[in-house]
């Protein structure tokens, strides 16, 4: 090559300049010492698994409000991992505030505004449009989706204080005080034990029990998975425990379900109820490690898990089967099984195509018992008492015994547990004291946002797995929102949508265009009912899960059973 000829690739400098050649570095965001050492402080001893990058981001976004770029491409660093997959699963989550360079962080504290369904009947837009002049611009107003309190709506949470019946000026008092998660009273270790508690567990650790029986003992009792699918618990530990291990177990506590709150009831008031029942699932169908996944909206839960599971550690409880908790952070999706899994694994939470199921391929490729909370709290109970006492209970065809969650316009919301197969009407009158001063019964959310909307002519149908399938709508979790002749069903139907919208993770065109296409139709004051029906049911063809697939059901109640509303 002649003297003198660029060679290739070789960075030029451009004559007369003055300039010399720039030192060479790589493409791309370049490390921070000092950004480095802060999160390798923040991570001390703690493992540097893949699997803990979404607990490693929760470090940093609370110790500094937020993940500015330098410490995002510190933890790549320090966690080996690139820099793009560090990013694409901070931007995933809605409850991590990622600050790059030249943007202001957010102010030190946020107050978030719960605008589901029942906290917007209850006056939750009133709030967000008067909030931030009362709280000032220290402070960052913004709506949320569902916090899991629908029986106290409207609900804000401030920093990680819950708000009960929020007020604006409830907020604004609560931003000038504590901002950290209140606990409530809960059965501790000691007193579930001075009251029997772990008498089971013990006995099947000691071999004075064995799985089949206790698999025989929920299938008689008809325990079904109480977060939404209703598949019978027996059968599920039976299939499960039938493949090749090593198995794993996995507890989905990301209740998101806009009108649903009856985990998070157990889990402050009874957890080791819960605990214990997942222990004997795991001993039974033979898995090594639970991971209990918990929404970021439930501090106060976190918090009594952690401390109790560290008593449960300390008398030898868990050595079967060592207990992991981990920490969601703002994703709906992550309610579906597979799309938990992927963020227990430290990705986006994308459901995953199916077959393989996750009793086969499950958590890290190996087969997986997956348990909603409510269903490992009767299983102490179901096996102690015998299944005959639990399935003694029911009505109208069903059998046991649900947890209802029930908010919107009754004198007494709440956690109602009652029969299962209950109608709604049975539900507002013998549990809730009726309906609320002023209001009538019209309509109800059978199964929260996903469920379907039904008139009150139809208050007499069971609330049951099944039963409500053929009315194109379905129980799931039980939670049940009562809608009055006071609300404005278009409006909640619209209110639905917009939740699908903002939840898609985004993964298949149906769900993520087709939610965002439904709430432009749908918020104009004439709705085109051919082409919104067209849309819901390729919505249902095509999604790849339960998301999507779901997301139509309010919109088609509304074009079946209330026609009078597009008029």
């Amino acid at each position: 090559m002649p003297e003198g000829t660029p060679r290739p690739f070789e960075r030029q400098i451009h004559p007369g300049s003055g300039r010399r050649k720039a030192p060479f570095t790589p493409k791309g965001r370049q490390l921070d010492a000092e950004a480095l050492d802060d999160v390798q402080a923040l991570l001390g001893d703690k493992p540097r698994r893949p699997d803990l990058l979404i607990e490693h981001l929760h470090l940093i976004q609370d110790n500094y409000g937020h993940l500015s770029a330098r410490h995002l491409r510190a933890l790549s660093e320090e966690m080996k991992l690139p820099m793009s997959a560090v990013y694409e699963v901070a931007s995933f989550y809605a409850h991590f505030d990622i600050v790059l360079d030249g943007e202001t962080p957010p102010p030190p504290l946020t107050i978030r505004v719960c605008d589901s369904i029942t906290c917007e009947m209850m006056g939750a837009q009133d709030i967000l449009k008067a909030l931030p002049q009362e709280v000032g611009s220290q402070v960052r107003v913004v709506a949320a989706p569902c916090m899991g309190r629908c029986a106290c709506a409207p609900v804000a949470e401030v920093g990680h204080r819950h708000v009960d019946n929020a007020t604006v000026e409830s907020l604004a008092a609560a931003a000038a005080g504590g901002h950290h998660a209140v606990i409530p009273d809960y059965t501790d270790f000691a007193a579930y034990g001075g009251g029997g508690g772990y008498t089971l567990l013990r006995a099947c650790l000691a071999g004075k029990r064995t799985p089949e029986e206790l698999i025989t003992a929920l299938s008689d009792a008809s325990l079904r998975g109480l977060g939404g699918a209703g598949f019978p618990t027996g059968k599920k530990w039976e299939i499960v425990r039938g493949y090749p291990g090593p198995r794993l177990m996995s507890i989905n506590g990301d209740e998101g379900e806009p009108g649903t709150f009856k985990d998070r009831h157990y889990l402050e008031s009874d957890p080791h109820r819960f605990l214990e029942g997942a222990l004997i699932a795991a001993w039974a169908v033979g898995c090594e490690r639970c991971y209990i996944y918990i929404r970021d909206e439930y501090p106060a839960v976190r918090e009594i898990l952690s401390s109790e599971i560290a008593k449960l550690e300390a008398a030898g409880l868990t050595e079967h089967c060592p207990l992991e908790l981990r920490r969601g952070a703002g994703a709906y999706i992550c309610g579906e099984e597979s799309a938990m899994l992927e963020s227990i694994e430290g990705k986006r939470g994308l459901p995953r195509h199916r077959p393989p199921y996750i009793a086969e391929v499950g958590l890290f490729g190996k087969p997986t018992l997956n348990q909603n909370v409510e269903t490992m709290f009767w299983v102490r109970d179901i096996v102690e008492k015998g299944a005959e006492w639990f399935a003694s209970h029911g009505r109208n065809g069903g059998k046991g015994l649900r947890s209802y969650s029930v908010s919107g316009r009754v004198k007494s919301p709440g956690v109602k547990l009652a029969p299962a197969g209950i109608s709604v009407q049975e539900l507002i009158d013998e549990y809730c004291d009726g309906m609320a001063e002023g209001h009538e019964f019209r309509a109800y959310l059978p199964g929260g946002a996903s469920g379907g909307i039904l008139p009150a002519s139809m208050g007499d149908l069971a609330l049951e797995f099944g039963v409500l399938d053929k009315f194109g709508c379905f129980v799931g979790s039980h939670a049940v929102v009562i809608l009055s002749d006071k609300d404005d069903l278009k409006a909640a139907a619209l209110n639905l949508m917009r939740f699908f919208e903002d939840e898609s993770c985004g993964q298949c065109t149906p769900c993520r265009n087709g939610t965002e296409k439904a709430v432009q139709l749908m918020s104009r004051k004439t709705w085109d009912v051919s082409l919104l029906e067209e849309l819901a049911q390729v919505m249902r063809d095509a999604s790849i899960c339960g998301l999507g697939q779901a997301a139509p059901n309010p919109l088609s109640s509304i074009l079946k059973y209330f026609p009078e509303e597009l008029k």
